[in-house]
């Protein structure tokens, strides 16, 4: 009876978050601008998504943003995964409750402290808000989830690894890269992903430190629904929806992937170690 209780919570739950993304896709087709009524299926409002000028430059300059800074949040990210790993226990517990930090604040925080740290860089070093402000803004909050996807590799890690290659006549360069990041390379690959997926669902701060001069496609959206919500914006949420959740089934197909074949390597060492005994 409990395993009933379980399955029915179980898709309660998924029916209340994902009906109304489906609401919103099915909307997307209709062929009027009606969210109640369907009038018929169209792909008019993709075209006429396709030949909007001020949506595809927000949509490139959402791309620009996120990979620019998912890539240098996943390089700062694994580099301080490594460095708080080698740490002591009492100094790794503080440098993580900091790093916790940004992942429990109110986005509203971050984005007012940002914006009001990029206005003094403005007014004293002739900073102009724009892309560097965002992709800067944009790391600091992308850092800590790359951290919480490395650490874990790094901890499962063989402590051993890096003494056995420099034994096999590895450096300690080519041990790290030719040992370590082979290892917690999936972590990486998590934490550029997670990254990726915050830049660009990012609102409340790139609201507050995008400036004029560049316009994010969240912020796009949010101006274009304070007049009326046009079904292109079905259209649009629509295409990110499927994308974001290809990268995740992706991602998650290649782990699975991974798992087994280390779970299958894992096996055959031990049938071998017992042919050896």
């Amino acid at each position: 009876m409990k395993s009933v209780y379980s399955k029915i919570y179980m898709y309660a739950l998924y029916v209340f978050l994902y009906l109304p993304i489906l609401v919103l896709i099915v909307f997307s087709f209709n062929q009027s601008k009606s969210r109640a009524n369907w009038t018929g299926f169209t792909f008019h409002w993709y075209a006429d998504l396709f030949r909007d000028e001020r949506i595809l430059t927000a949509l490139l300059n959402t791309v620009i943003v996120a990979v620019c800074a998912s890539v240098f949040a996943t390089v700062l990210g694994t580099m301080a995964a490594l460095g708080i790993h080698s740490m002591k226990k009492t100094g790794r517990a503080v440098l993580m409750g900091a790093t916790y930090i940004p992942v429990i604040n109110p986005e509203i925080i971050m984005g007012i402290s940002l914006m009001i740290l990029f206005r003094f860089f403005a007014t004293h070093f002739h900073l102009q808000f724009g892309f560097a402000t965002l992709i800067l803004a944009h790391i600091s909050f992308d850092v800590p989830y790359v951290i919480y996807n490395v650490l874990p590799k790094l901890r499962a890690m063989n402590p051993n690894l890096v003494e056995a290659a420099q034994d096999l006549g590895c450096n300690p360069r080519q041990a790290f890269f030719k040992a370590v990041i082979p290892e917690i390379m999936p972590g990486i690959f998590s934490g550029f992903l997670m990254a990726m997926t915050y830049s660009v669902d990012d609102f409340v701060v790139s609201y507050f430190t995008s400036g004029t001069r560049v316009e994010p496609l969240s912020v796009t959206i949010e101006s274009m629904t304070r007049v009326k919500v046009s079904p292109k914006i079905n259209a649009l949420s629509a295409i990110i929806f499927v994308v974001i959740s290809a990268i995740m089934v992706v991602r998650n197909i290649l782990e699975n992937r991974r798992l087994r074949r280390d779970i299958a390597l894992s096996r055959a060492a031990r049938k071998d170690g017992g042919r050896v005994k």
